[in-house]
């Protein structure tokens, strides 16, 4: 594991974590970057009000990417061939960020809400940005800033979340539906969670047994062996019988044997029969089908 700190502690070698940019405003609770005037700001961020998120009982906090810099930690992970997971504790939802190299080019998914100017110094050094990819809205981290970081790398936004995003930029470009960005690896549009919730997958990945990078589009249970489907996870509201069927069916012909949700949360085996196994499951129980155990 690579470490990155700003504390005095660091080991001999590793880098202060410092920011791409200093004065850029994020919300301090999703961690979804804004932009650098206050006066710009709204009065409570609209994707923590939403009843997917919550917007915490002490109210409304924004903070600087310089003032999260200051209390962080950055920690980069192997997760698998070409794999890696970065987490940068205490930051927004603390989502994992995925970084996926192929042969084309590199991946970065589900941004972190802090760009850090070491990390994105390691993540060029892979090979070059294919693109910046959020899984859905509460994962748009500090895109833009990564971006920046990242020679002005795309940041991709599904066009059925565009009213989500808070800072707009010429980096970011719209798509829709599904698309390749190489010959290896696709992003698809499955809806659910929000209406442009996105997988993206990498048949190649884990060293060709086939990766997907979920989100929580589809989220890997603490048990290992199943996921779960909702439109809220912090307020427990769950999805439909038939969405969960929608999105069962839409990811039916894709194979891996890996599934990485958005905490570095995943099924590293048989994980393509486990979700359809997972949303039986949740079809059968939303349905009342086993209402007598209950």
């Amino acid at each position: 594991m690579v470490s990155t700190t700003n504390q005095p502690s660091t080991p001999a070698g590793l880098e202060p974590v410092v920011p791409v940019e200093p004065a850029v405003i994020g919300c301090a609770t999703c961690g979804v970057e804004y932009g650098e005037d206050p006066a710009a700001l709204p009065e409570v961020c609209p994707i923590c009000a939403d009843e997917r998120q919550y917007v915490p009982g002490t109210g409304q906090v924004w903070v600087t990417q310089a003032e999260l810099a200051g209390r962080t930690r950055i920690d980069v992970a192997e997760l698998g061939p070409d794999q890696w997971g970065v987490h940068a504790e205490g930051v927004g939802i603390g989502q994992t960020m995925q970084v996926v190299r192929t042969p084309e080019g590199v991946l970065v998914w589900d941004p972190t809400g802090l760009a850090d100017v070491a990390t994105a110094r390691w993540i060029a050094s892979l090979g070059p940005v294919l693109a910046i990819v959020a899984s859905h809205p509460h994962m748009y981290g500090a895109q833009v800033g990564w971006s920046r970081a990242l020679g002005d790398a795309p940041v991709l936004v599904n066009t059925a979340d565009a009213e989500w995003l808070q800072r707009s930029d010429d980096v970011v470009q719209p798509w829709s539906g599904s698309l390749d960005l190489t010959e290896g690896l696709a992003l698809r549009t499955l809806g659910g969670h929000f209406p442009g919730s996105t997988v993206a997958h990498w048949p190649d990945g884990a060293g060709g047994a086939g990766v997907l990078l979920a989100g929580d589009t589809i989220m890997a249970n603490p048990d290992r062996r199943t996921v779960s489907f909702m439109r809220s996870y912090p307020n427990r509201l769950p999805l439909s019988a038939g969405v969960v069927a929608r999105i069962a069916a839409d990811v039916a012909d894709l194979h891996y044997r890996a599934m990485w949700s958005n905490f570095s949360n995943a099924i590293t085996d048989d994980a393509d029969a486990r979700v359809q196994d997972s949303a039986r499951r949740h079809v059968a129980w939303v349905r009342g089908e086993h209402d007598d155990l209950t």
